[in-house]
């Protein structure tokens, strides 16, 4: 798998961004979507190597050589979601239609006091999920992430709800698995994407979409230490105000002897590519890497 998206950088200034914010929470969602049509448009003007690589994608994804206006609907659809995060963490979500499927998997975890890792990656909306953890049941929710990536954007949303700010572990500083271990012994879940490495993770060759790409092993390893249940999700925008977000259990262990815990890392890893291939077909536009996934540029 590609490292580009570690190059790549924000687009969109300070200025523009509080200006979409103000548009979204003083004058409402419908106002604040209309503008998503020239914010999809300049992208597709100026974003060459995104929308190089949203081309690509698509074409795995739908089967077909993916047009201009497929490619204008994969950018719409992101900015739909980030738009939308606006509304989730100021406690808006009302103004969305949030469908949960198989949420008894999470909840009975939580009701047990076991902690356990909710493993979703870059397909669909993040903050769907971690909105729903803060504002509507107060459920013990930390995620794991860089803090750094797309840190414009992330402070200015935060800003907006300090209690999903506060709920960030730091990924890659030496007390994030002393953080991780703590929060699970205290029976929280711990929220991580796992379809993008970092620069010096460890990444191993899997199957993914007909075409072999590298998938990083850390979330697998992760659990593989700390021994914790792995619940995937994924939080799919349908259009229009629509959000189905499915929960579906990966494994209670990843190895239960050390001996066997790179054969289990690998296996486990190669199931999660699978899971992701098969609700990316089913909501292609919603895939939110755009960046040379496969490296063939």
């Amino acid at each position: 798998m590609s490292l580009q998206w570690t190059a790549q950088h924000e687009r969109g200034s300070r200025a523009s961004l509080r200006l979409i914010r103000w548009i979204g929470l003083r004058l409402g969602r419908p106002v604040a979507r209309a503008f998503l049509y020239p914010i999809t448009l300049y992208f597709l003007i100026k974003a060459r190597p995104q929308r190089i690589a949203s081309r690509l994608y698509l074409n795995r994804a739908l089967g077909r050589a993916a047009s201009l206006f497929d490619v204008a609907r994969h950018i719409h659809c992101f900015a739909a979601t980030i738009l939308d995060r606006l509304f989730l963490l100021s406690g808006r979500e009302d103004l969305l239609d949030i469908r949960l499927h198989n949420p008894e998997c999470v909840l009975e975890r939580i009701d047990a006091g076991q902690g356990f890792l909710l493993l979703g990656s870059h397909l669909g909306s993040f903050e769907v999920v971690r909105a729903l953890a803060i504002g509507r049941r107060n459920l013990p929710l930390k995620v794991l992430m860089v803090p750094e990536h797309n840190q414009v954007i992330t402070e200015i949303l935060h800003a907006l709800n300090p209690q999903a700010a506060a709920t960030i572990i730091p990924l890659g500083t030496p007390e994030s698995l002393l953080q991780v271990k703590e929060s699970l012994d205290l029976g929280c879940m711990v929220a991580l994407l796992g379809d993008r490495a970092r620069t010096n993770e460890g990444t191993l060759t899997y199957h993914f979409m007909g075409r072999p790409a590298r998938l990083p092993i850390g979330p697998m390893t992760l659990a593989a230490a700390t021994r914790a249940p792995v619940v995937l999700f994924f939080g799919l925008y349908r259009g229009g105000n629509r959000y189905d977000v499915i929960f579906e259990p990966l494994t209670e262990v990843i190895a239960p002897n050390r001996g066997q815990r790179a054969q289990a890392v690998e296996r486990w890893t190669q199931r999660y590519a699978e899971r992701l291939e098969h609700h990316a077909r089913q909501a292609p536009y919603n895939w939110f890497n755009f960046y040379d996934f496969w490296d063939e540029t």
